[in-house]
């Protein structure tokens, strides 16, 4: 299961209004190789559950995990910060051995 806090819901409520998306549309969060650590996350929006995926809903989002990606990120933690120190998603991944820097990959 993937959860979001309270910052990153408030977000995603603004993107998914900003870009017109109806409540037809749910956030994909993924993995895919690459970064310097090995895997990088990935966001998006989606309208189209696959065969295979995993859905989720948390504080009235739904969210959606390829079989892959559900395996790296079970327990995962979406939050945002608009910080002095750095604007973006983070990801707090249980699963990851290590991260970079910036936050966007990791290894397991």
């Amino acid at each position: 299961m993937i959860t979001i806090t309270d910052k990153a819901k408030s977000k995603i409520d603004s993107l998914m209004s900003e870009a017109h998306l109806d409540a037809s549309y749910f956030l994909r969060v993924g993995v895919q190789g690459g970064g310097c650590s090995g895997l990088s996350y990935n966001l998006d929006f989606d309208n189209e559950v696959k065969t295979g995926d995993q859905m989720f809903e948390d504080k009235g989002l739904r969210i959606a995990l390829d079989m892959k990606s559900f395996l790296y990120l079970a327990g995962t933690e979406l939050d945002f910060s608009d910080g002095l120190n750095g604007k973006g998603f983070n990801f707090v991944n249980p699963n990851a051995s290590r991260t970079c820097g910036c936050g966007e990959s990791f290894s397991v």
